[in-house]
């Protein structure tokens, strides 16, 4: 892997963030002025989705790509300057949201929650979509922090947006959590600078390798990656952690929780694929955890075998709460939160699988499959939260006893969600087949019978939820609000195009896979990262008086 100088690869790393800030503060600026925000906040998620674009063909896709690319906001050498990184990881996740987003703004366009005279809405929208972007591309843990900040703050409004007693109880116990959260996320990282002297990544990462050149000890920054684990548990929503899902997902509008859903918790996702294999994989520590129930031995000389035993605890708890609540919500919204919980525990299992495996194939095979399953999830469960606020602005509620005959009332709106259904449920040729599959496979090259078991249990959880919501609200005789209903047809052609999406990834995986197999390589590409952002030893910078970088 190549390394790229300060130039057009450098500068597309900031395009994304750039867009989307400028988005932010130019629909903030318009006030109350809707069309105008409408077309501003449009263009530029054209503009951010152009950008990724981008960085994914020019930085990782394409024949000559560097695959990583690197930029020093404001010429400050790494480790003492900002640094934003951009590789085949970063940008896998970064087509996600643009993805996703894309979908969101159009559909908020059409029914803006709380009336045009929500003038925060769209700014919100974009620093949400700015924290997001940012947390994938930084290259330190405190600008992690920060930007999860940003998104968190952003959430935070949405999450009490349309202000009834309800969405207050939510947004006081999301801001609760994650204020407890963000002080154990800072307790981490002050620990890691007390311990290592830095926080920039791949300056981390090369002192933890080196751990007698620094003069460092790596067992306590184990227990503090440990910390760090819970925050980014909390972030993806993983159990014991996921009490705040179903009761913020409801209360916020259906757009943003399909963002919340799609986007932000996978920036938890990334954070602990980030850390765990391009950073902390290369500390020697010895461990030997055996680990009941699981076939799997826990044992090796870096941090990983903790981080994957404390992942098939919490995958498994997830698998199972998800599972089981969403087979006994009561409407559309209740049962897709659940099942958020359940799905975020596949992904899990996968990246579990890395952690423990010795074997190199197997370790980026198993983080293909869950970056796959992580797509999937993305497209599905985005189209299926946006499925909620179509049918909500058409007939007034998601609950099922109001429901009944969507599927004659509205035929591409029953077809858009039966596609998203199934491809939660992972029946070929659609993308969660692939995601599903690979997640089994992983299991089974792994040899984990029981893990095997769970995925099992967790796959007929699936089909009974998604059956149950789909005969209560598609199947049956229309109630009085179905057969009243108005329904909005670009909100169903979002949908629709969303469906096709799913399609389209799955008989045409081949590059798909490719794409997630590049993510896969760069992830665990620790030597390359180093490399790319070549922080400068401290001794070294003092002889030479701070030159040029």
């Amino acid at each position: 892997m190549t390394t790229t100088p300060v130039g057009t690869e450098s500068t597309l790393v900031i395009a994304p963030m750039l867009v989307v800030l400028v988005a932010a503060v130019g629909t903030l600026l318009l006030g109350q002025r809707p069309r105008a925000r409408a077309v501003v906040s449009l263009a530029g998620g054209a503009g951010y989705a152009i950008a990724v674009a981008a960085i994914d063909w020019y930085i990782v896709l394409a024949p000559d790509a560097p695959g990583i690319a690197t930029y020093q906001v404001g010429d400050w050498p790494a480790p003492f300057g900002i640094t934003l990184v951009a590789d085949g990881l970063s940008a896998f996740m970064l087509t996600m949201v643009a993805i996703l987003g894309i979908a969101s703004l159009v559909f908020s366009t059409r029914h803006l929650p709380g009336g045009e005279g929500r003038s925060y809405y769209f700014p919100l929208f974009h620093f949400l979509a700015l924290g997001v972007t940012g947390a994938f591309l930084t290259g330190d843990l405190f600008n992690l922090f920060v930007w999860f900040e940003v998104m968190l703050m952003a959430s935070y409004v949405f999450v009490a947006y349309s202000g009834g007693p309800q969405h207050t109880r939510a947004a006081f116990w999301y801001v609760t959590l994650n204020l407890l959260a963000s002080a154990i996320f800072l307790l981490g990282v002050g620990g890691i600078y007390a311990t290592t002297g830095t926080l920039n990544m791949a300056d981390l990462a090369q002192r933890l390798a080196e751990p007698a050149a620094y003069g460092l000890d790596p067992i306590p920054v184990v227990g503090l990656l440990g910390l760090l684990l819970s925050v980014f548990a909390i972030k993806a929503g993983l159990v014991p952690f996921q009490f705040w899902i179903p009761t913020a997902y409801r209360a916020a509008p259906p757009q943003i929780t399909a963002l919340l859903a799609g986007a932000t918790k996978k920036v938890g996702i990334y954070a602990i694929i980030r850390l765990s294999f391009t950073v902390f994989a290369g500390a020697e520590v010895a461990v030997d955890l055996p680990l009941p129930l699981v076939d799997v031995a826990i044992a090796g000389d870096s941090p990983l075998p903790f981080v994957g035993a404390a992942l098939f605890v919490m995958a498994t708890g997830s698998i199972l709460v998800g599972g089981i609540g969403a087979v006994g919500r009561d409407s559309m919204e209740g049962v897709f939160a659940y099942s958020s919980i359940g799905q975020v525990g596949f992904i899990a299992i996968p990246v579990a699988i890395a952690a423990t495996t010795t074997g190199p194939a197997l370790r980026e095979f198993a983080i293909v499959a869950a970056l796959v399953f992580a797509l999937n999830h993305t497209l599905a469960k985005g189209l299926l939260f946006l499925a909620v606020g179509t049918v909500r602005s058409a007939t007034g509620t998601s609950r099922f006893a109001d429901l009944g005959g969507l599927a004659g009332r509205s035929p591409p709106l029953a077809i858009a969600v039966f596609v998203a259904s199934l491809a939660l449920v992972g029946i070929p040729p659609l993308s969660g087949f692939f995601g599903k599959f690979l997640v089994f496979d992983a299991a089974a090259r792994a040899g984990a019978g029981p893990v095997l078991v769970l995925l099992l249990v967790g796959s007929l959880l699936t089909i009974a939820y998604a059956t149950r919501m789909w005969n209560q609200s598609f199947w049956g005789a229309r109630t009085p609000a179905v057969e009243a209903a108005t329904v909005d047809s670009v909100q169903v052609a979002v949908l629709v195009v969303l469906a096709v999406a799913i399609v389209a990834v799955g008989v045409g995986f081949e590059p798909v896979y490719e794409f997630a197999e590049t993510a896969a390589e760069a992830a665990l590409d620790t030597e390359g990262y180093v490399d790319a952002v070549d922080p400068q030893d401290v001794s070294e910078l003092g002889d030479s008086g701070g030159g040029e970088h």
